[in-house]
């Protein structure tokens, strides 16, 4: 095995186009498991992406209203100030993954690349609508995320190209992020969901991880909530909660495996999508403690 270790995205880009077949290693956190078990070899070549100045670093236009996010950037660094505040969920959704050194070395790029549905940050880049930024050596494309994401473990990408900024609009309203394992910690998601409000256009997205080939996004139940919320108040009535996680869990695909049944991954996201709602519109009614068992 020979390891290639580019310090620039045109380095690693060249690297790409002569050996598509190469294995390209951000953080690893993906693809050690995935090699220590067995289920996939690495490739004559690998491409250390670490060290690619160009993937580590992220910008935020406030004129354009977007925050654009380099593919090396890590957990860790989504955590800080001021990414924080420009994007709570992505920062929610960090906080869960693995351990303290999981997230220093796990980067927002390889969870896409990896596409696994149960990628923490995956329901927050589509509830946000992300845009992908993909060079290769023939140049470079901007896709949506939904576009990348094609099903489990399987991205549009082609040969030779590589995933090197996420592009991420500012919201003005509320936005979170919450899944459900089989632990409160180091776990991977047995189901998952992000909300985010669009206060400007009186929308809301909410998309699901883990109960589906691919991150779900619930066009009916995001229109029902958006039509059944008072906007001015920022409030919406408790029996709209009821109906908005009965429409999610119906939006829902999930299977049953050895961490979860489907029908608990069905009832789960239902309950989850409830509980960011409450979050984001106050005064929703119900009591959290009642929430729990329902």
């Amino acid at each position: 095995m020979t390891l290639a270790v580019p310090t620039s995205l045109d380095d690693a880009v060249r690297l790409l186009a002569d050996r598509p077949d190469a294995m390209l290693l951000a953080g690893g956190t993906d693809a050690m498991v995935e090699i220590n078990e067995g289920h996939r070899r690495p490739a004559d070549l690998v491409i250390a992406l670490n060290r690619v100045t160009d993937l580590r670093s992220w910008r935020h236009d406030a004129t354009a209203g977007t925050v654009t996010i380099g593919a090396g950037v890590t957990y860790s660094e989504l955590m800080q100030p001021p990414l924080v505040e420009l994007l709570p969920a992505l920062a929610e959704a960090s906080r869960t993954v693995g351990s303290p050194q999981i997230r220093n070395a796990g980067t927002l790029g390889g969870n896409l690349a990896t596409c696994s549905p149960a990628g923490d940050g995956l329901p927050v880049l589509s509830a946000l609508d992300a845009q992908i930024r993909i060079v290769s050596a023939d140049g470079e494309r901007t896709a949506s995320v939904h576009d990348v994401m094609v099903g489990v473990k399987r991205t549009s990408l082609a040969p030779g190209e590589l995933i090197a900024e996420i592009i991420l609009p500012e919201r003005t309203g509320w936005q979170g992020y919450a899944k459900v394992g089989v632990r409160n910690a180091m776990v991977i998601a047995v189901a998952s969901a992000c909300l985010a409000v669009d206060t400007d256009r009186r929308k809301v997205a909410i998309a699901l991880g883990s109960v589906g080939p691919t991150i779900i996004r619930c066009d009916a139940a995001e229109e029902y909530l958006a039509s059944n919320v008072d906007w001015n108040a920022a409030r919406v009535e408790p029996g709209a909660l009821d109906r908005l996680g009965s429409l999610v869990s119906d939006e829902s695909s999930p299977i049953s495996d050895h961490r979860s049944t489907a029908d608990y991954r069905r009832h789960a996201v239902g309950v989850l999508a409830r509980r960011l709602a409450r979050r984001a519109f106050d005064g929703g009614g119900s009591d959290r403690a009642n929430e729990a068992t329902r």
